[in-house]
């Protein structure tokens, strides 16, 4: 087995284009790393780069302690997994599966006992001489990704290999993929612009923009910590609420103006962030998780200092949760961040927009609630705010303020 190595690895076009910024990257042995950001960001390019089907414009490319930026694909020794499963109708399972070892001129016997050895890994043992017209979707994706495995490469390349699998299937599916990979122990990148599959799937998460990588951490690292506000923006499904506010006081005294609002800015959360108790207004932009927002328990009065009130605009009720669409004063932050990510929320917000709900303002922001709470659209309702879970961005950069440890 082998980690993968992207040293300043660059990507130009013959037009100019540059679709890929020096980008570092080291995946480990037996690694499952994820590369995830909105379509047109260079993530397909990237991994096209590891496979030998894009050449590199600057930079290096190793796998294990090869340069490969010269070598073909064939001797890269990696497999992909690619969107659509290509598989030829004419063959049967086995078929499919043992066809690149049949271009090997593999031995028969030696075809055969690794066909069968992965088609009992992937589940496929029953159906070895079915064609691909009698499997389901999810069965298909197992004999592309059979095809890979067989061969027994070095790293494993997947481009999206869930996305045309239904809701249902594509979270089994993830399952049946990390199940295969941990037990072949191979290093792997994992592309897709699927959010809940990068938080679920990757040992760590490389977030994409533009060609240039924003944050590399583990998925729980980038929720909590995400380093600016794309990063804020992507992960996380409902996405952040980013509304621009203004913060002033001491570390003893600070409150954040939220619109027409005020929350006060516990000494602890100042002490973690010490750019928030400089004394004088300045703007800031605040960034509120959907889960960070809760409604008061019945006859329960709302926290002092830590509400935020707004008018409910539509209510999903998704059986172990709300989702809670809303309106206040505070401006919501936009402009080409929110039109780039053109996540569900902001589509959402769109038609409640274009709705015009009782002439009131556009629902700018989300709730998730427990779903025992009592939330009414066209009601006025109190939200608690957990201060200390806010996220805090610099306006001009976009960069969150850094944090204390302790």
């Amino acid at each position: 087995m082998a980690p993968i190595t992207m040293e300043k690895a660059t990507k130009i076009f013959p037009n100019g284009f540059e679709a890929i910024h020096e980008l570092d990257l080291e995946i480990g042995e037996g690694e499952f790393m994820v590369l995830v950001g909105p379509s047109g960001c260079g993530k397909t390019t990237a991994l096209r780069m590891v496979a030998g089907l894009e050449d590199v414009s600057s930079g290096s490319i190793r796998i294990g302690n090869r340069v490969v930026n010269d070598l073909s694909p064939k001797e890269r020794d990696v497999a992909m997994v690619f969107q659509n499963y290509s598989l030829y109708p004419h063959m049967s399972v086995g078929e499919n599966i043992g066809f690149a070892l049949r271009v090997r001129k593999l031995s028969k016997s030696e075809i055969r006992k690794r066909v069968e050895a992965t088609a009992e890994l992937l589940g496929l043992a029953d159906s070895i001489d079915r064609r691909p017209a009698q499997l389901s979707g999810g069965q298909r994706q197992r004999v592309a990704m059979g095809r890979a495995i067989v061969r027994e490469p070095s790293v494993f390349l997947m481009d999206e290999p869930l996305s045309n699998l239904d809701a249902q299937l594509r979270v089994q599916m993830r399952t049946e993929v990390l199940r295969i990979q941990r037990r072949l122990g191979v290093a792997t990148l994992y592309v897709t612009h699927d959010q809940t599959e990068a938080m679920t799937m990757g040992d760590r998460v490389a977030v994409l923009r533009g060609g240039v990588l924003q944050q590399l951490a583990p998925p729980q690292v980038l929720y909590d910590r995400p380093a600016n506000l794309f990063v804020a923006s992507f992960m996380g499904s409902p996405a952040m609420n980013l509304y621009e506010a203004s913060v002033s006081g001491t570390q003893e005294t600070a409150t954040l103006a939220l619109g027409g609002q005020e929350l006060r800015l516990t000494p602890a959360l100042c002490r973690r962030k010490p750019a928030l108790a400089g004394g004088d207004r300045r703007g800031i932009i605040v960034g509120i998780r959907p889960e960070s927002l809760t409604v008061p328990s019945n006859g329960a009065a709302p926290a002092e200092g830590s509400c935020l009130n707004a008018d409910i605009e539509l209510v999903e009720a998704l059986g172990n949760e709300l989702l809670v669409h809303f309106a206040t004063d505070a401006s919501r932050v936009g402009g080409e961040i929110a039109a780039e990510l053109a996540t569900d929320q902001t589509q959402e917000m769109e038609v409640l927009a274009g709705e015009g709900i009782s002439g009131a303002p556009a629902a700018n922001g989300v709730a998730r609630v427990d779903p025992r709470g009592h939330v009414v659209a066209g009601e006025r309702l109190t939200f608690n705010v957990d201060v200390d879970a806010l996220h805090f961005f610099d306006p001009d950069t976009g960069l969150a303020l850094e944090e204390r440890d302790g």
